[in-house]
């Protein structure tokens, strides 16, 4: 099934087992991905540079802190996909997590772990800039 496909079906056909499919293929290759970029910054950063040159050293040192957070950002989507994978096994995959309405084929097309419907998003992220993220 192409994303076109998957655009072009109708609404009352939302979630069905083809488009799951199509969301679990997705969500399997990226998670696939993830796992080999984490695995090849592990060992990047196993691989110390050791220099006498003061310069050297703090070149190095930024630049693994570099490799940490990114690999730091590969864990948080890495967590978002298995999230989203869960989703999908429980049924409640494609529906925002505040209203229980559809999140949108397109929606999910561009962000295959999105949990919110765009107005909840949108909501949020009002609520967020005009209250404090934390409230």
């Amino acid at each position: 099934m192409t994303k076109e496909e998957l655009i072009l079906m109708p609404d009352d056909d939302y979630m069905n087992d083809e488009q799951l499919n199509f969301f679990t293929h997705i969500l399997t290759v990226q998670k696939e991905e993830l796992l080999k970029a984490i695995e090849n910054a592990r060992l990047e950063l196993t691989e110390s540079d050791i220099s006498a040159d003061p310069n050297d050293v703090a070149s190095s040192q930024e630049i693994q802190q570099l490799k940490l957070t990114t690999a730091n950002r590969h864990n948080k989507v890495l967590q978002d996909i298995n999230k989203a994978l869960l989703r999908i096994n429980n049924g409640e995959y494609g529906y925002c997590e505040i209203s229980g309405e559809p999140i949108g084929i397109e929606r999910l097309l561009a962000k295959p772990t999105a949990t919110l419907s765009i107005y909840e998003k949108e909501a949020k992220e009002h609520r967020e800039r005009t209250q404090g993220k934390y409230r």
